[in-house]
């Protein structure tokens, strides 16, 4: 019987809300170090310093009791819902946090890609920061020189090579950091949503590796609300949901019951008071957040359906805080399958080149579509506010659900659903004769 490569057993993970009393990094250490001296010297303690136990209402379990067997050469993807879990089970999987309860064995050098910035030095330049994530690796400073020219052919980032990793984009960020992760050849390859950031041709490269890493015999375990990539790339999947591990199997079915289990728990997603999953996506400290996404047809009618090539208009409420109203803001709308594949991507600037000087304190933000020749189906929409060139403020996926019914555009008597492609074309179909004519000879008599 074949030895897993990873086995985890009953792992829980524990989070205080507020403020964690675990101490698991060298930072950690400092600061409860700090905390405690000033205590000490002032004689008072502070708020954050009360007792607390895994029974109190202010804990929140991340992950509760999950276990699963990987097997060498496993291509995993790791589904669910924001705050399911999924990026903790990989944290803890690369032993970037420990799990509160459970046993975790790994047997093989794993290459994590979570967080922008994850595993690499900000002082240090691009090309030091390659050999100093090959060594954590244990590799030789030669074998490291063997894949140098690939990592840096790979992650686009060559006239950056000696610049300070901390002045790099979040794109540049990400593209050094996988083509380090990927080239490195590690036994274990871990890839959490943070593909997301670089730009689409760059996702495609990434995704074309990770098949060639997976063709090689080696381990995968990929997050990632691109449940398209998830499908091509995975050959099983686990679903997370509020920190249970709820399914475990082929990801054709793993996604069916994602889908479904999302779409009767929520709905349509609509109503000026946002749900509460996308409620979990935005930080009470931000300086601008979602308070509600509505849907409505040319007579102000709100909208659950649409036929093909109808219109809408999808309006975003939104409250700042502060000052944050002043100044140049743009927002942009996604509309994806329920694959998570983008289909479409308007933003006010620069795409629609309509400019917001100042935003009123309490607000919302129309968008007219005045013809959407998509196929039936559920799609799903993303919301994001930025600063042009400057900052991404605001990012929510999944913020909101709407279904296409399949509608017989073409006369034919079929319904056109998303099995049969994604977008209703008009055309018209013609039949030309190249063939001259066959000349019948008269009979002799």
């Amino acid at each position: 019987m074949a030895t897993p490569i990873i086995s985890v057993r009953n792992v829980s993970k524990r989070y205080y809300l507020g403020g964690a009393l675990a101490h698991n990094t060298l930072r950690d250490h400092i600061r409860h170090s700090v905390d405690s001296l000033k205590q000490i010297v002032t004689g008072r303690k502070q708020a954050s310093g009360k007792q607390r136990n895994g029974n109190s209402e202010d804990c929140l379990w991340a992950l509760k009791d999950v276990s699963f067997d990987v097997f060498a050469g496993d291509v995993v993807g790791v589904v669910g819902r924001n705050g399911s879990g999924k990026s903790t089970l990989l944290k803890t999987l690369s032993q970037i946090t420990e799990p509160t309860a459970g046993e975790i064995r790994v047997k093989g050098r794993i290459a994590s890609l979570l967080e922008v910035g994850t595993g690499f030095h900000p002082e240090l330049s691009g090309k030091e920061n390659i050999f100093l994530n090959g060594a954590i690796l244990g590799m030789s400073r030669s074998e490291i020189r063997a894949k140098f020219d690939e990592i840096v052919e790979f992650s686009e980032v060559q006239k950056f090579l000696d610049t300070p990793v901390k002045r790099y984009s979040s794109g540049m960020y990400v593209k050094l950091a996988f083509a380090v992760a990927a080239h490195l050849e590690p036994e274990i390859l871990v890839v959490d949503e943070v593909l997301a950031v670089g730009d689409i041709q760059f996702q495609k490269k990434c995704l074309g590796k990770m098949a060639d890493v997976s063709r090689s015999g080696r381990t995968i375990l990929f997050v990632s609300h691109n449940l398209a990539a998830v499908q091509k790339l995975c050959t099983r999947a686990i679903l997370l949901e509020q920190g249970n591990l709820t399914f475990d199997g082929s990801t054709s079915d793993c996604i069916t019951k994602y889908l479904h289990g999302a779409k009767e728990e929520h709905g349509d997603f609509f109503g000026y008071n946002v749900s509460e999953e996308v409620l979990k996506q935005q930080k009470p400290e931000a300086p601008i957040r979602v308070a509600g996404i509505e849907m409505f047809d040319a007579e102000h009618r709100q909208l659950r359906h649409l036929n093909s090539n109808g219109g809408f208009t999808l309006r975003t409420h939104y409250e700042c805080n502060g000052d944050f109203a002043r100044g140049s803001v743009s927002f942009m709308i996604s509309i994806k399958t329920h694959l998570g594949q983008e289909i479409c991507r308007l933003s006010t600037m620069p795409i629609s080149g309509y400019n917001i000087d100042e935003l009123a304190r309490v607000g919302h933000i129309d968008l007219t579509i005045c013809s959407l020749p998509l196929v039936g189906g559920r799609y799903l929409v993303d919301v994001k506010i930025f600063r042009p060139a400057v900052e991404t403020i605001l990012l929510l996926t999944e913020v909101a659900a709407f279904d296409i019914t399949p509608t017989d555009v073409y006369n034919s008597g079929i319904g056109m659903a998303q099995d049969r492609g994604l977008f209703v074309v008009q055309h018209r179909w013609n039949h030309h004769s190249t063939q001259p004519k066959l000349q019948l000879e008269p009979s002799q008599s």
